[in-house]
């Protein structure tokens, strides 16, 4: 066999072996991890767009009830201080591997929702406020929001799990330390299972 032919043949033989490769590679998992780390953070920013949905919402609902309720200003003023610390807080760039800074932002966002469900409990008191076309416009608004961020917030500890799992079990424990060294551990919400569902907010209408 001369140089030339050898040439000819080995050429598609080292063409098939590197598609081979490529083929067996993407097979195995080797973009598992990046796919899951894009799937989270993706996650991770409709939680951010939920949560800042539920702080434009607040200002039109405080006032709507401090027209005909000015007298509980406690309240009011419970959330406005609540969602002004939320809207406050520095997120850093590594929030999502950063478990103190997740603890941080998850415990203002708490403190807000537990805010806003005094807010509803004082409205109970005021039929007025109850039957009024804005507050009750406000009040269906914001319970679609708390369903999507229990949505988003799901979905977001869901992905995490997946991509966590993945950076510390076999076979991607082997991608991760051969590819994707910086790969981090994402932080997760710490919430009870029961407050994963997806909650049927109502504010009292049933």
């Amino acid at each position: 066999m001369t140089a030339i032919t050898r040439m000819f043949v080995i050429r598609p033989l080292a063409l098939f072996a590197i598609i081979g490769t490529a083929l067996a590679m993407a097979g195995c998992g080797i973009n598992t991890i990046p796919t899951y780390e894009q799937q989270a953070k993706a996650n991770w920013s409709e939680v951010l767009n939920q949560y800042k949905r539920r702080s434009d919402l607040i200002p039109n609902l405080v006032e709507s009830v401090k027209g005909f309720a000015d007298q509980e200003k406690t309240v009011l003023t419970e959330v406005t201080e609540a969602r002004k610390q939320a809207t406050n807080i520095q997120i850093p760039p590594d929030i999502l591997t950063n478990p103190d800074a997740m603890k941080k932002f998850q415990d203002a966002q708490s403190t807000l929702g537990g805010a806003l469900g005094r807010l509803m409990a004082v409205v109970e008191r005021y039929p007025d406020i109850k039957s009024g076309q804005n507050f009750l416009a406000l009040q269906s608004e914001l319970a679609g929001t708390e369903n999507r961020i229990a949505i988003a917030r799901r979905d977001y500890i869901d992905a995490v799990r997946a991509y966590n799992t993945e950076i510390t079990t076999f076979p991607g424990r082997l991608w991760k330390t051969a590819l994707y060294p910086s790969a981090k551990e994402m932080a997760t919400f710490d919430i009870p299972a029961e407050e994963q569902k997806v909650p049927k907010v109502d504010f009292g209408k049933s």
